[in-house]
């Protein structure tokens, strides 16, 4: 049991992320293929909802955890999304044209992200 997520691992970035992903993978899964589009807002919500719990234990803290909250929120979020990994995938290895890639193909922020 120990080797599974703890208290204090979903409160690192780490846990949080993957606790996040695992979440909105499998809840996406069990709505079915109408649930790919859910699941970044699933995902949001599961991260913002692990940060604000993070928060509510931290007792050195004063009223600004509650912001700070909102933005470790965002970088959970990001880390289990794969944010660092939209521009490369956006790009391709020829020297092709911003409008020839447009007319080629729609943005992948667009589409499912899983």
């Amino acid at each position: 049991m120990n080797d599974l997520f703890t208290w204090a691992a979903l409160g690192s970035l780490t846990g949080a992320s993957a606790a996040t992903l695992l979440t909105a993978n499998v809840i996406g899964g069990l709505i079915g293929p109408g649930g790919d589009k859910a699941r970044k807002w699933i995902a949001l919500g599961i991260a913002l909802v692990l940060s604000y719990l993070t928060a509510a234990f931290a007792t050195d803290a004063g009223a600004e955890k509650w912001v700070i909250a909102f933005f470790n929120g965002l970088v959970i979020f990001s880390a289990a999304f794969g944010i660092n990994q939209l521009p490369p995938g956006n790009r391709q290895a020829t020297q092709a044209s911003p409008t020839q890639l447009a007319q080629q193909r729609e943005p992948r922020y667009i589409r499912s992200w899983v």
